[in-house]
């Protein structure tokens, strides 16, 4: 064997974006993230855990035909802080960018607590501010630190 066949081989995509840099078993989170679950048309790569001089281990996501949104960008960076977004258009990188952690989410996260007057149907957007360690519902101050994946509510 050469050293060519211990390589991890993907395909480039045309058009759309690469999210390098993911947190190691975190590509699923980003799918679910980008509401993506396999019944769409989306042409979607996934690598997970593949090794990285700087981590020890990444995931990659590839997705064709589509760029982010900053909202979808936001969350990203609360589960996958050291991510890096790749623009690709006609099978190049046009824009990289690191995810910068916001300073607060509003109507991406929905709040655990089931008084919390926007966990109660009111038409009020959830607002979250973006701590060091985790996030606080603006409403009723309730503090998510792990598990941040569980309660995201995009789409």
């Amino acid at each position: 064997m050469s050293q060519d066949d211990h390589q991890l081989r993907v395909s480039k995509i045309r058009d759309g974006t690469v999210i390098d840099h993911v947190t190691a078993g975190h590509a699923l989170t980003v799918l679910a993230i980008l509401g993506i679950d396999g019944s769409g048309e989306e042409t979607v790569s996934v690598a997970m855990n593949v090794p990285s001089g700087e981590t020890g281990h990444k995931d990659i996501v590839k997705v064709e035909g589509r760029e982010l949104s900053q909202d979808e960008v936001d969350v990203l960076s609360l589960i996958a802080p050291a991510a890096t977004i790749n623009i690709v258009r006609e099978y190049e990188v046009v824009e990289k960018s690191r995810v910068d952690r916001p300073t607060a989410v509003v109507g991406v996260l929905s709040c655990p607590n089931a008084n919390c007057i926007s966990a109660a149907r009111e038409p009020i957007e959830s607002r979250f501010s973006v701590l060091a360690d985790g996030v606080r519902c603006a409403y009723c101050e309730t503090i998510l630190r792990e598990d941040l994946a569980d309660h995201i509510d995009v789409g």
